[in-house]
């Protein structure tokens, strides 16, 4: 496994990032705890989970999973860099008591409470937030971290689907209280979806936040979808479905799979390596739901795309470009 810092912080992570979303509702907690003892074994160190996940009335079983496997002891909390995220309301649905959702100062402390008894731990390495709020200012929300840190219940804090100039309103008035602010931003980045160069990325990478990557596959798009069509009988479906009922982006997907096959490269793993090379990326989200899915992750990590390959995939899935050039001049 190959390391990087964490964005400007001394932490040092793996250039993948395991991801537990379907840990509970796709996956059960046998063979979670066996992806997750194969991913430390690896040297994947990295493990990202939400306090949502499970969903529905199932809402957090994802870091209940999590949580019994740390208390199975073996080192695995103290190897792990676990991150989590707050802001989705955890109530139960026909509850709508407020103050159970978005980044209050009073919900961001009663979630990370939560949290931690389900993680079965007594401290959050990065603590992010989902989404952001539009509700709540960010001196409020600096204010409830710093609590947290100095209570020893989070390390450092992350975002996640925040646009550039959230990024930089956030780590401004960070600055302006002495504290260190955002140090890691979760977007949706992968070769078929490129408009975060445009603004997030250069704002994450001007402000010293890792990059993470989540969907690094756009939802199975990029990993063999049409030869799995072919070959295994295997219909897309969701996403990847929705994708290729239009024509021009199915004959896109077509081309990537027709460039990779002449190079003997498996797509899935070649969605992995394309974003390991791009500036700013600490490491993509993958979130296996099997043992074979985690095995093709982890080699992507070892492989070296060719400068032909990579320019290949440049010509069929071109960047949005550097903003406000993509859209002026």
């Amino acid at each position: 496994m190959k390391y990087t810092q964490l964005g400007r912080t001394g932490l040092k992570v793996s250039r993948l990032v395991l991801g537990t979303m379907n840990f509970g509702p796709q996956t059960d907690e046998p063979t979670s705890h066996s992806i997750l003892d194969t991913a430390l074994d690896a040297g994947l160190n990295f493990v990202d989970t939400a306090n949502v996940y499970g969903w529905g009335e199932n809402k957090g079983r994802t870091e209940e999973i999590i949580g019994t496997w740390f208390a199975q002891g073996g080192d695995r909390r103290e190897k792990t860099v676990l991150a989590t995220k707050v802001y989705a309301s955890m109530s139960r649905e026909g509850d709508t008591w407020p103050n159970y959702d978005r980044l209050s100062a009073l919900n961001i402390r009663r979630a990370v409470d939560a949290s931690l008894k389900r993680l079965q731990t007594d401290y959050i390495d990065v603590y992010q937030f989902h989404h952001v709020d539009r509700l709540t200012p960010f001196e409020e929300i600096w204010q409830a971290v710093e609590v947290l840190v100095q209570q020893g219940k989070i390390l450092y804090a992350g975002s996640s689907n925040f646009p550039g100039w959230k990024i930089a309103q956030a780590n401004e008035t960070a600055a302006r209280h002495g504290r260190l602010g955002l140090v890691s931003e979760q977007c949706l980045y992968n070769l078929a979806e490129r408009r975060a160069e445009m603004e997030v990325i250069p704002a994450a990478e001007a402000y010293g936040l890792g990059v993470i990557p989540w969907s690094p596959l756009h939802g199975g798009l990029l990993g063999g979808v049409i030869k799995k069509e072919v070959e295994g009988g295997r219909r897309a479906s969701g996403r990847s479905a929705e994708a290729l009922a239009n024509t021009a982006v199915r004959a896109q997907v077509q081309a990537y799979e027709d460039l990779l096959d002449k190079h003997g490269l498996e797509p899935g793993e070649v969605g992995l390596a394309w974003l390991l090379t791009r500036p700013g990326v600490t490491g993509p989200i993958v979130g296996p739901r099997t043992q074979e899915q985690l095995d093709s992750a982890l080699r992507a990590v070892e492989l070296e795309l060719s400068e032909e390959v990579l320019a290949g995939l440049e010509e069929i899935f071109p960047g949005p470009g550097a903003s406000p050039e993509a859209f002026a001049w």
